[in-house]
């Protein structure tokens, strides 16, 4: 019996289901939005909102508390350390250093919502998949 274990366990092992979270929180982080399935995305999102609430406190071991939870990916951005602004490329004279994921949550992700309490995240239902018609979504930051 599973009584008060409120787990989407998604059908796999918890190597394996730590391993896909981490990556569709990582993706989710990167671009913003991404399109999965709902069951995936329903166990995503309080995975995701805890590690931005975490971004929010911004010292130290907040971020390595959120790099147990994301993969710490290059983005192909560069970004100011003084002002925080991105580049697409990297110019001369400013001292830039290459844009990653946990950069990003904490530069740009963790500011954005720091008058927000909670809900960082929304899901909207998709249609059908072709394949095997199971049920998608599109979960994207709001």
């Amino acid at each position: 019996m599973r009584h008060q274990t409120k787990k989407h366990t998604l059908g796999k092992a918890p190597d394996q289901r730590k391993a896909l979270l981490r990556s569709l929180c990582t993706e989710l982080l990167t671009y913003g939005e991404i399109k999965t399935t709902m069951a995936r995305a329903k166990a995503l999102q309080p995975y995701a909102e805890n590690v931005i609430s975490m971004a929010k406190k911004g010292d130290l071991n907040s971020r390595r508390l959120a790099g147990r939870y994301i993969y710490d990916k290059e983005i192909g951005k560069f970004i100011d350390t003084a002002t925080g602004e991105v580049f697409e490329i990297k110019l001369e004279g400013k001292k830039l250093v290459p844009q990653t994921v946990l950069r990003k949550l904490f530069s740009i992700i963790g500011v954005k919502y720091s008058s927000r309490n909670g809900g960082y995240t929304r899901i909207f239902r998709l249609p059908p998949r072709r394949g095997d018609a199971s049920e998608m979504a599109l979960i994207q930051l709001v």
